[in-house]
């Protein structure tokens, strides 16, 4: 797998300085990531992918779990909500996508599997967030995006709920039917970003249903 984070932190130096602290502060968890992309483009190799990094934490993606041990982590510098969201500058959209073409280039990972930390934990992530250019990418060949699906806003459907549960999972997100609207709105901030309110709308159905299809799409690849 491929996942991308945003740094959430005020600077990129306390994200660096973060990610390469063996020894945090008292009740903060050791972390790390295989690369970390300065709003510049410049590109940091922290971990060896070789290696298992600390960025994952606890996930679920297509049925496996704690993702740590099977996935290549990027980290590109951002506030984050918590410290003034902002968009990502061209740079280093540019950095992410030629780091990505690169790892993609060596491992085996399907489209699918390109995601963001918040598709993998939506009940306690929000990360790369909707700024990031998942279509940039995946006009590139990175990751999934649904081509001409209408983004109409209307009322809930009758069964909508359910049918979004459905999709999700299809999909590979951790369903929680009882609060449905963790899994929804990490989907809408990946694929549906001019409306996240965490509702299965008419028109985040159609997206749900779009990228299923994708992702239910034949690989090469011998696992996924």
């Amino acid at each position: 797998m491929l996942v991308l984070h945003y740094t959430g932190m005020p600077t990129s130096r306390a994200a660096l300085d973060r990610l390469c602290d063996p020894s945090p502060p008292e009740g903060l968890p050791r972390v790390s990531c295989h690369y970390l992309v300065e709003e510049d483009g410049l590109i940091w190799q922290l971990v060896p992918e070789t290696r298992r990094a600390w960025h994952a934490g606890r996930s679920f993606w297509r049925g496996h779990a704690l993702l740590n041990g099977r996935s290549i982590g990027i980290e590109v510098v951002n506030p984050g909500h918590e410290w003034g969201y902002r968009p990502f500058p061209l740079l280093q959209m540019a950095a992410v996508a030629e780091l990505c073409l690169d790892i993609l280039g060596r491992h085996p990972i399907p489209a699918r599997n390109v995601v963001a930390h918040s598709d993998i934990a939506p009940d306690r992530k929000q990360d790369p967030g909707e700024l990031f250019d998942w279509e940039g990418l995946a006009s590139q060949g990175i990751g999934l995006w649904p081509a001409a699906v209408p983004a109409e806003d209307t009322a809930l459907p009758a069964g909508g709920a359910a049918r979004a549960a459905e999709l999700l999972a299809r999909i590979g997100y951790p369903v929680d039917a009882a609060r449905l609207d963790l899994a929804l709105t990490a989907f809408q901030r990946h694929w549906r970003q001019e409306r996240i309110d965490g509702q299965p709308d008419a028109g985040t159905l159609a997206r749900l249903e779009a990228v299923a299809a994708l992702a239910e799409r034949p690989t090469n690849e011998k696992a996924d």
